[in-house]
């Protein structure tokens, strides 16, 4: 005999605007949000890289299941790629060539900070079955939530710059040089909008697709590891032993830029939207809590994997090039007859490199075959992560605007925003001077951290969104502090990159943007410690936190009414109070 929670799960929902609104999940206090444009019948369907939900295996015999964790693979490794990107590999070259192996220890504590941040980025998706855009799409008021959508997309603009111009290098790098910088442009826009519609084949096989496109990474520079052949002994040594004797400016700023490289604004975004693609369960806790395990199982593995990726560029440019001069550089092409040697100036000052002039030093080096082969690895790297920015850019849209577009006016669109200043630059810059254009782009990235790491340390601390899952004590302080950490570091390495314009009127206008973007971080900071517990400063709520004893009731306006009356009933102790006051 059915019960009559059973009877009313088979009910017909009710619907509005044309859309199906669903039960509350047991636990997830918030709902997806409905689209607010109505669509004609004839219209073509809402599509999504979630048309297709992966089922997981029932295995309750096992603590541990194989099969399980083979079927949670893949949102992990998607997110893997954006530690990979063009912009990783020349701040992994350029570590190497400046400081040799010192800064490794940088590198690993820079991946694990990560790791610890895509956990709560794959837990809200989890729990709440909604991604990051979404849930600040349903709790921060109108204005706030344009300019962060602004910021963010800021941020996917400048990754996607520097990962479609490491493509457009690599087919020059290939080409000898006969395809241009733009050329090679137009050659990512177009095969990143056919392999965007693998999905229509079917989730894993895209999944696997990217899982080939780092294996190809692995593959080629790990090639160029082996040819190298590092000291190990050297290696080990910078890894594990948190040092850098006789580093100087050049070095601390390159270990700044290691942070920033690997952590990235919009993968917060997108890995909280990836875990939305296998069937869970949310009603059940046992289910949600064995996803939050082997999601987490496999990022671990994930970012392992690109962290040896990682390490295999780092080590081949530490051995083979660190304290190497432009002059020796020289001389060396000359003797291998490359037709790159005017790259490298007849003076003693240091090499300095980039990605393009990374793959013609190994090609003067080791020859053209360690040219072309890192050339494809640059390709494979430019390629996927141009390719998971464009997912970024369709989740962060969609998330923060509740666009409910076609898919192929989605691509579109989220496609054009980062072609077209990278089309101009690529015009109007020669492949040889981007150095300068990837160090801003990487300051613009650094200073849109703070808009996805206070954001996922909010939501993931409030037990209103995510009920049992809520971060403890002990994740918020730790999480409070190495976002604190992360965003001095990045912070420091935008001073740095300012005051090196010596220009009077950029540091005015510099002086002016800075004073709009602390007073939005510290309107971000007051929500994020509300969630922490520092109730004394939600001055607004008062009077609800005093009858309730709540410190995240100042959200729970954005919630289904229903929702918002059991909360509050629960929190009360039973006493009903309107959810119209509530909300109002």
């Amino acid at each position: 005999m059915k019960t009559a929670w059973e009877a009313d799960q088979e009910e017909e929902p009710p619907q509005e605007n044309g859309v199906i609104q669903t039960t509350q999940d047991q636990h997830s206090s918030i709902s997806p949000p409905s689209s607010t444009v109505s669509r004609a019948p004839d219209d073509e369907p809402f599509s999504t890289y979630f048309e297709e939900k992966v089922p997981i295996p029932e295995d309750v015999t096992q603590m541990f299941s194989f099969r399980k964790l083979w079927a949670f693979t893949g949102p992990g490794f998607l997110m893997s790629i954006a530690y990979l990107d063009p912009g990783n590999i020349e701040s992994d070259l350029q570590s190497g060539a400046k400081a040799g192996f010192k800064l490794l220890w940088v590198l690993l504590g820079a991946t694990i900070i990560g790791l610890l941040l895509q956990r709560l980025a794959a837990r809200l998706g989890v729990v709440t079955g909604m991604h990051l855009a979404e849930v600040c799409n349903r709790q921060y008021p109108t204005v706030p939530r344009i300019i962060l959508w602004l910021m963010v997309e800021l941020a996917i603009i400048g990754s996607d710059m520097q990962e479609v111009i490491g493509c457009a290098i690599a087919f020059n790098l290939l080409s000898v040089g006969r395809i241009p910088l733009w050329g090679g442009v137009l050659i990512t826009i177009i095969d990143t909008f056919v392999f965007l519609f693998l999905d229509k084949y079917g989730l894993r096989k895209l999944e696997a697709f990217f899982g080939f496109l780092i294996t190809i990474m692995a593959v080629s520079f790990g090639y160029e590891y082996v040819m190298v052949r590092p000291d190990q002994g050297e290696l080990l040594k910078g890894m594990f032993l948190p040092y850098c004797e006789g580093c100087g400016p050049a070095q601390m700023e390159q270990a700044v830029g290691i942070v920033g490289a690997v952590i990235m604004p919009h993968n917060i975004y997108l890995h909280s939207a990836l875990v939305k693609s296998r069937s869970i369960d949310r009603g059940n806790k046992k289910e949600v809590k064995e996803a939050n395990k082997y999601y987490f199982i496999e990022s671990t593995i994930a970012l392992f994997i690109s962290f040896l990726i990682n390490v295999f560029v780092v080590a081949v440019f530490a051995e083979a090039f660190y304290e190497k001069t432009n002059i020796e550089v020289n001389a060396m092409c000359n003797a291998s007859d490359s037709p790159h040697t005017d790259l490298f100036p007849l003076d003693n000052s240091r090499l300095q490199v980039d990605i393009y002039k990374g793959g013609v030093v190994l090609g003067c080096f080791f020859g053209p075959v360690a040219l072309y082969i890192w050339a494809i690895g640059i390709l494979a790297a430019g390629q996927s992560s141009t390719m998971t920015g464009t997912y970024s850019g369709q989740f962060v849209m969609e998330g923060f605007l509740n666009l409910r577009w076609s898919r192929f006016a989605r691509v579109l669109l989220t496609r054009s925003i980062a072609i077209f200043p990278t089309l101009l630059v690529a015009i109007f810059q020669d492949v040889q001077h981007l150095t300068g254009m990837n160090d801003f782009l990487n300051v613009l990235q650094s200073m849109q951290l703070p808009f996805a790491l206070i954001p996922i340390l909010t939501f993931t601390s409030l037990t209103s969104i995510m009920n049992d899952f809520a971060n403890g004590l002990v994740w918020k302080i730790g999480g409070g502090v190495v976002i604190l950490v992360v965003c001095a570091i990045n912070m420091h390495f935008v001073v740095v990159y300012v005051t090196s314009l010596r220009s009077v009127a950029l540091y005015v206008l510099a002086g002016f943007l800075c004073i709009a973007y602390l007073c939005f971080v510290g309107y971000l900071v007051w929500h994020c410690l509300i969630a922490l517990g520092v109730s004394c400063l939600d001055v607004s709520c008062l009077a609800s936190r005093m009858l309730t004893g709540h410190n995240d009731i100042y959200l729970l306006k954005d919630m289904d009414s229903d929702t918002m009356v059991e909360r509050l009933e629960e929190h009360v102790g039973g006493v009903v109070i309107n959810s119209d006051t509530v909300r109002s």
